[in-house]
């Protein structure tokens, strides 16, 4: 059973554990306002908002595409739906912009456009700041719409605050009700059951028990398989309310290097404030990686423990040297990130194990990274080939160069003997024509329908000739250097 707030009101449901919240919402509550578009987190139709309680008893919404979000982990949040923004006859400054603005034409895409807007007028009451293109481009890049255009959209997301703060009356006393929830995890059925350990022994002991179980955290790519492939799942493991998965520290490895580890369980939205002030470059990936739906729901770990040759976070990380903490039944051990991943969807894990946390450097002095990824849109799009590209300066020449490619190989890799033509040599364009020439030999990477192999061999190459003339700007500020990075990251 799950018991959760939807629009205000409690609810006490039953549900398979392998329930989606769109399949709750629409088979099981009748509440038929939010859509199914693609049923793979892409478009955005069926987008809704989960609360969770916040400082000061507050409660902080996020938009989640809820085709891919497991309905279990509505267990003791709050639920919102574009059926209960309306306060009476008065719409919600959300709704009522879009009316206005001429923000629909089908309709069909509405409702998610909306959801995405509330939870945008709710961090607007919160911490109100410019909506500037970038916040608009956040917020919106994850819901698609074929009919009406972007620009009455854009309109009514900056208009909404013109409108009378209509917020719906169970907002205002939604915390008082949630307070009433309980926070354990759902209930277990002996049939079939959605499991949330709380703790990484309770994790490690259910693993145990059925290791054929899958792991969920954001469910950004394991409920594809559900709406997909159909499969079902009679028992699934639910990694959120792991406490040592959610945490970020500070720490300093065996070899003097310093930096964080960040639990496997974190997702990118908590991830961006620190990629922002200490890695730039990974930040502004963070921005091409899924939409605000999935970045909300998504994580670190999941990432790389799906072991997709195109999962995007995996190169920076080989780029960087990244480290991974593992904890299984015979105990705990650390791996560097280059022997994790074995062939295509293989990993270093053992029987049992998970991924307790990532090592993430901190930037040294001197170094630098680059990160570029190429994809057929730029928004809420998978990498054809993505590639991040680690180095310093010594004396006019390059040291420590680790070039990382994802979209490639069977695995996120790095390219050997390219680093091999670059380490020691000055940036000259002799040292990367033979770096590029070395390509050749790290990669034969495969045709499919994100790009041939012709065009993934060529565009690894191209971004190589890429980093060699960013290496080549005296000043950082130059027309081309803007060029070089409009489209960069």
């Amino acid at each position: 059973m799950i018991d959760f707030l939807l629009n205000g009101q409690p609810r006490h449901c039953a549900a398979t554990p392998d329930t989606s919240v769109l399949e709750l919402l629409r088979d099981t509550l009748g509440q038929t306002g939010t859509k199914e578009g693609c049923a793979s987190g892409d478009c955005g139709a069926c987008t809704v908002a989960i609360g969770e309680a916040g400082p000061a008893g507050s409660i902080h919404y996020h938009s989640a595409n809820a085709c891919i979000t497991p309905a279990h982990q509505l267990q003791g949040r709050a639920l919102v739906t574009v059926e209960g923004l309306a306060r009476g006859d008065a719409l919600h400054p959300a709704q009522a912009a879009m009316v206005e603005c001429h923000g629909s034409q089908c309709g069909f895409c509405t409702p998610g456009i909306v959801m995405s807007l509330f939870t945008l007028h709710e961090e607007q009451q919160h911490s109100p700041a410019p909506l500037t293109p970038q916040r608009l481009e956040a917020a919106l890049g994850g819901n698609l719409c074929r009919c009406t255009g972007y620009r009455p959209i854009r309109d009514a997301a900056l208009s909404m605050g013109d409108y009378p703060h209509a917020r719906p009356a169970w907002l205002e006393t939604c915390t008082d009700a949630a307070a009433s929830l309980t926070s354990s995890p759902v209930e277990r059925d002996a049939d079939s059951a959605f499991v949330q350990p709380e703790s990484l022994v309770e994790l490690l002991d259910e693993r145990t028990r059925h290791p054929e179980a899958p792991i969920v955290a954001g469910g950004t790519d394991l409920w594809l398989e559900v709406t997909q492939r159909l499969a079902r799942f009679p028992r699934v493991v639910d990694i959120t309310r792991v406490a040592e998965l959610q945490a970020i520290e500070a720490a300093t490895l065996d070899d003097g290097r310093e930096g964080w580890w960040i639990g496997g369980g974190v997702t990118y939205s908590r991830l961006e404030p620190l990629f922002e002030e200490h890695h730039e470059a990974f930040a502004h990936l963070l921005h091409r990686l899924g939409s605000a739906q999935v970045r909300n729901r998504g994580t670190l770990g999941g990432n790389i423990a799906n072991a997709s040759p195109i999962g995007d976070t995996p190169p920076v990380l080989l780029a960087l040297g990244s480290r991974l903490w593992l904890a299984g039944p015979e105990g705990e051990r650390e791996l560097p990130l280059d022997d994790f991943f074995l062939d295509y969807k293989q990993t270093a894990l053992g029987e049992g194990e998970v991924i307790r946390a990532i090592f993430l450097p901190r930037p040294e002095v001197g170094r630098h990274l680059k990160v570029w990824k190429l994809s057929k849109r730029r928004e809420d799009d998978i990498s054809a080939v993505l590639g991040a590209f680690g180095w310093r300066r010594e004396d006019g020449l390059l040291r420590d160069v680790r070039l990382a490619f994802g979209g490639m190989a069977a695995t996120p890799k790095r390219a050997l003997a390219a680093e091999a033509a670059l380490e020691g040599q000055a940036p000259s364009p002799a040292a990367f024509q033979a770096a590029r020439l070395a390509l050749a030999q790290d990669f034969q990477p495969m045709s499919d329908v994100r790009g041939s192999s012709h065009y993934r061999r060529l565009s690894a190459a191209n971004l190589l000739e890429r980093l060699r003339l960013v290496m080549a700007q005296e000043t950082t500020d130059s027309p081309r250097e803007v060029m070089l990075h409009a489209y960069a990251h």
